[in-house]
C-alpha cells in the first residue's frame, strides 16, 4: 500500500514509523527543508519539499497511485484544504486531522472522508476510564473480517428506511449519528440528510461499499490494518 502524509508533525512522523514497519511506502510532503533533512537520516521513506495544500505538490504525490492521503500537519486549515484538493485531484481515500471539534460538520458537508479528532477522542476515553467502564478497543470486539464501515446520508437517500437501500448480504447497519445523538437502528427509522450510518460487515463488501458511497464514507475499522 501507498501512503501519501501531509506534514511532518509528531502524529504524521509516528504514523510514518508505523507503516514503515509494516512494509508500506511512505512518501511525506513537508513544507520545512531542515525538517526533512534531519527525518531522512532515520526514516527510510520518500520525501517532498513543499506545501502538501497546494495542487502542484498534490499531483507530484501522485493521486491514482497512492491508495490513502493522510493529512496531518498541525494546523486544521491546512488539513483541510490539502483533504479538499486532494479530493479534486483524484485521491480516493482521504483522512482529515483537525483539533478543532468546531471543524467537524465542515468536513462532513465537504465530503472529504474521515476526520479524525483526537484530543475529543482522548478525552472521552479518560472520562470513560475516571467512570470505571471497561475500555475494549476495537481490535478486542472486532475478530477475523468483520469490519466496521459509515457513511453521510446524502438528499437522495434522505426519507428511506435502512431496508431500502439495499445493502449487501452480509452487512447490517447497526446504529447512525444525528449530530451528537446515537440512535440504535430499528429498520423503521428514516433517514435524515447528514446522518452518519455505521454498518458492521464482512471485509469483502468493503470495496463495494466504498465504491457506492465514496467520497461520502465516514471510514471503516477493523482487527486489520489493510483493507481488501
Amino acid at each position: 500500500m501507498r501512503v501519501a502524509i501531509i506534514g511532518a508533525s509528531e502524529l504524521g512522523v509516528r504514523t510514518a514509523i508505523r507503516l514503515l514497519d509494516r512494509n508500506h511506502e511512505v512518501v511525506i510532503a513537508e513544507n520545512d527543508r531542515e525538517v526533512i533533512n534531519e527525518l531522512s537520516e532515520d526514516l527510510a521513506c520518500s520525501f517532498l519539499h513543499g506545501d502538501g495544500s497546494r495542487p502542484g505538490i498534490l499531483e507530484e504525490l501522485g493521486p491514482q497511485q497512492t491508495d490513502l492521503l493522510l493529512c496531518l500537519t498541525d494546523e486544521d486549515l491546512v488539513n483541510i484544504l490539502a483533504a479538499v484538493t486532494g479530493r479534486s485531484l483524484g485521491f480516493q481515500r482521504v483522512v482529515t486531522k483537525i483539533e478543532n471539534a468546531e471543524y467537524r460538520e465542515v468536513c462532513t458537508k465537504l465530503n472529504l472522508g474521515t476526520t479524525i479528532v483526537p484530543n475529543e477522542t482522548i478525552s472521552r476515553y479518560l472520562a470513560d476510564m475516571a467512570e470505571g467502564q471497561d475500555i475494549l478497543e476495537l481490535s478486542t470486539i472486532l475478530k477475523g473480517e468483520a469490519r466496521f464501515f459509515s457513511f453521510v446520508i446524502s438528499d437522495d437517500e434522505a426519507g428511506k428506511r435502512v431496508p431500502q437501500l439495499e445493502l449487501p448480504s452480509r452487512a447490517r447497519a447497526i446504529c447512525l449519528y444525528r449530530g451528537d445523538e446515537l440512535l440504535l437502528i430499528d429498520g423503521e427509522e428514516k433517514l435524515k440528510k447528514d446522518d452518519e450510518l455505521v454498518i458492521l460487515t464482512d471485509r469483502s463488501h468493503i470495496r463495494e461499499l466504498r465504491e457506492r458511497w465514496e467520497p461520502r464514507s465516514a471510514g471503516e475499522a477493523g482487527r486489520s490494518g489493510e483493507d481488501a
